[in-house]
């Protein structure tokens, strides 16, 4: 496997000044960087059994249907509002400076299904967070909630404790 973080680019003051932005673009480019994101992310949950693979938007898109069909699992979209076609169930969450809402189509995740839920980025725990209250809610198990890059200054994985919290690469500043 490549040395995934020489693949990540760093942009700093974006989207504000004193903010260092990990760019995953720049890994998805390199074909042997993409795949070892999947293999990498396959390898930690092989050994799961998985019913479903839930992607958060966006870029969570990128990864959760690739590693979907690496498990032999299906997949499900957690969209932005009014962005999916039938209905749908909704959480509402706190952020550092709001709230944001999320919304999963209602026959998804079905009772007993054993959902993996795979972003491209564990912050502050939020967002994860509100996506296992969903899939819990509609009666999933979330067997795991997987990412590529970890900020663990911001302490997410806190937000997420009793839940197999895995990622590939973490920052500490």
């Amino acid at each position: 496997m490549p040395d995934l973080k020489s693949l990540i680019r760093e942009v700093p003051d974006f989207p504000k000044p004193g903010i260092l932005f990990y760019d995953i673009t720049t890994l998805l480019k390199d074909p042997a960087g993409f795949r070892g994101v999947i293999d990498g992310l396959k390898d930690h949950y092989r050994d799961t059994k998985v019913d479903t693979v839930l992607g958060i938007e966006a870029r969570g898109f990128i990864f959760a249907p690739a590693l979907a069909y690496a498990l032999g699992a299906g997949f499900v979209p957690v969209r932005k509002p009014k962005k999916l076609p039938s209905e749908c169930v909704r959480i509402t969450y706190d952020l550092e400076y709001g709230t944001d809402t999320l919304e999963m189509h209602k026959d998804a995740v079905g009772h007993g299904h054993r959902v993996l839920i795979v972003d491209d980025l564990l912050a502050t725990g939020g967002t994860a967070s509100a996506a296992a209250h969903m899939v819990q809610d509609a009666g999933g198990i979330v067997v795991g909630l997987g990412f590529v890059i970890e900020l663990t200054f911001l302490s997410g994985r806190a937000r997420l404790t009793g839940h197999d919290v895995f990622s590939l690469l973490q920052y500490d500043k």
